[in-house]
């Protein structure tokens, strides 16, 4: 073999090796970012307390004026249609039990019944052991299905002569007409006053793996939500909706190798009518954002892939404050049980 055989059987051999590493490189540059072997650690909940949050300098978490649960009963007459029913005897828990209809709606409207309890003198849903001396029917006047319709009352007035007639109990129904009208006029109110909002974080560069996503948000407070690919960030009283979600590519989440999907988005959510004003629940989604854009080389964007700057994010929260305040005025305040209950 020549000298020149030689030279060019060396270069070739150069030339390979070079494109290999060159494939190599390329492979490790574009596979999604792995978590790191650091492990996050977030204190188990107590009921109650203060659950993992965001950034607690930031925030000033300790500050936070925790929300109350409240206790009271369900049906109220603000977004509630309320069918007294009079007894000719005390009726006990276990027949009330078995009267009760199967379902808890009227189409798409929640449905209840409500006995007054004779011992502890306070509205209740029928338990055994007790005696109730009067009882209550209620259907939601509506929701974000949309207002009562006369379908809904009809099947409303059905379910509850069904259940007063195993219980020797008389119904006194308000006017279907005027019930329907003042639906209409509550979800007119509603759907003017209902916010949900969405902030996606986008990738700027390297896609993301599932983990990758978990570990970052897990340092800002997220937890495993009841989904593949949904975290959230729980509020401050155990039983209360989440104050944030994050969500991302659930089939990516349930892969059999997570750590080979790529996800190049996630979105972050508020539910503004079902989170307590005292949550500070947009603030918190701002910073959410805005830490994970900066720790995971991102950017923060709304539905359309528009960024979303400051001035922009200044004017929601405004706007929302706003919302805050014309819910309290309509003793609908945000994270209210009827607030949420409204809004759902």
């Amino acid at each position: 073999m020549s000298n020149l055989q030689i030279g060019l059987v060396i270069v070739g051999g150069l030339l390979l090796a070079a494109m290999v590493a060159h494939s190599a490189w390329m492979a490790r540059k574009n596979q999604p970012r792995q978590a790191s072997a650091e492990q996050t650690h977030t204190e188990p909940h107590l009921g109650g307390g203060i659950e993992p949050g965001l950034d607690a300098a930031a925030l000033d978490v300790a500050n936070f004026p925790v929300p109350v649960m409240e206790r009271k009963p369900s049906l109220d007459a603000l977004i509630d249609v309320i069918a007294p029913i009079a007894l000719e005897n005390v009726v006990s828990g276990e027949a009330a039990l078995v009267a009760m209809p199967t379902t808890r709606r009227a189409g798409s409207k929640p449905f209840s019944i409500e006995g007054f309890n004779e011992s502890s003198q306070r509205w209740e849903i029928p338990q055994a052991g007790q005696r109730y001396g009067l009882f209550q029917a209620g259907v939601q006047l509506a929701n974000r299905s949309g207002a009562l319709n006369e379908i809904e009352y009809s099947e409303f007035v059905m379910k509850t002569q069904a259940f007063c007639d195993l219980i020797n109990g008389t119904a006194d129904f308000p006017e279907m007409r005027e019930e329907v009208a003042r639906a209409r006029e509550l979800d007119q109110f509603a759907s003017e006053h209902d916010a949900q909002l969405g902030f996606v974080v986008r990738t700027g560069h390297t896609a993301w793996s599932p983990g990758y996503v978990q570990q970052n948000a897990a340092r800002l407070g997220f937890v495993a939500g009841a989904i593949p690919g949904r975290m959230v960030v729980p509020a401050s009283v155990a039983g209360l909706p989440p104050v944030l979600g994050l969500n991302f590519d659930t089939q990516a989440a349930m892969a059999d190798d997570p750590a080979l999907s790529a996800l190049r988005e996630l979105v972050i959510t508020l539910d503004v009518p079902q989170n307590d004003r005292s949550e500070r629940a947009f603030e918190r989604m701002r910073e959410a954002a805005q830490s994970l854009a900066g720790s995971m080389d991102g950017v923060v964007t709304d539905d359309n892939g528009l960024l979303l700057q400051p001035e922009a994010m200044d004017l929601i929260g405004s706007e929302l404050e706003h919302l805050y305040d014309t819910l309290d005025q309509r003793d609908l305040s945000a994270g209210s049980a009827l607030a949420r209950r409204l809004f759902s």
